[in-house]
């Protein structure tokens, strides 16, 4: 049974609206990112003990630290950025997720990543060797412009690094939106496929400046659907449509293109088969 879960900042600024839209629309779960607009992993002990408090008030689960490591220049220095992912981690472990969404370097100004794959590939492993010891999982999320763009460097990343601490994130709307595929269902998801198991909802229309209704796009949710319910995906669907806009670090919908989106997933789920709660 598949989990539903949300970008819930992309409905409302404030971290209390978030949660009420949640428990309106019987979402269980969410993935943690901006907090009354500050970043998961800008926030103190007391304002991280007070985000758990209401959580379990409400009885609502998290998904995944949505945090934003790896989402910087791999030319930036590392030392620091590690610590950053050290705060994710210990963010993961107070909330009692086993995931953190991170990403795989953009390249300084002018340059291809691609001629970076060694230092990313380093970068990683020295990520994995943290929580190695840990039930934590780092998924990569194929994004615009890091060395994860294409499907075949998500694979890479993971193959390389050979770690069961590291498996992907798949965003089909990245994928259109990025690098202008329309059929991610034939030429990215049998790649990625055996490494997923974290699924992002965001569709998008080829050529779109905003996100798309799901199933209303060129992500083929429809059939990723099909085909997460044929090899009984238990992990979760996390909403994040940016419906209103879409930006590198941040996008929103506001509660109502919100809502079709949930009433979208859920008919779409419905009709595959895939049972989602």
């Amino acid at each position: 049974m598949a989990k539903l879960s949300a970008f819930s900042d992309e409905v409302a600024r404030l971290f209390l609206g978030q949660v009420q839209f949640l428990t309106a629309h019987d979402i269980n779960y969410i993935e943690l990112r901006f907090i009354d607009g500050k970043n998961i992993l800008e926030l103190n002990k007391s304002e991280l003990k007070e985000i758990k408090y209401i959580l379990d008030d409400h009885d609502i689960k998290v998904s995944a630290i949505g945090s934003p490591i790896g989402k910087v220049r791999i030319d930036e220095p590392f030392n620091k950025h590690l610590d950053k992912f050290k705060v994710a981690v210990d963010s993961a472990l107070f909330f009692d997720t086993p995931y953190i969404r991170m990403f795989s370097y953009y390249p300084p100004e002018g340059e291809t990543i691609e001629d970076y794959r060694s230092e990313i590939m380093d970068r990683m492993a020295a990520k994995v060797a943290i929580i190695q010891d840990s039930a934590l999982t780092m998924v990569h999320e194929n994004e615009t412009d890091i060395y994860g763009h294409t499907a075949q460097n998500c694979v890479d990343l993971v193959q390389t690094v050979d770690s069961p601490h590291l498996r992907l994130a798949y965003d089909p709307g990245n994928f259109v939106w990025g690098e202008k595929i329309t059929d991610p269902i034939a030429s990215c998801w049998p790649l990625m496929k055996p490494y997923v198991v974290h699924v992002h909802i965001k569709d998008w229309k080829l050529g779109a400046q905003t996100g798309s209704i799901p199933g209303q796009g060129d992500g083929q949710i429809k059939e990723l659907l099909a085909e997460l319910a044929a090899m009984n995906y238990k992990g979760c669907l996390t909403l994040e449509p940016h419906l209103k806009e879409g930006k590198q670090f941040f996008g929103a919908s506001g509660a109502e293109l919100f809502t079709h989106a949930v009433e979208a997933i859920r008919k779409l789920a419905d009709k595959a088969g895939l049972e989602c709660t």
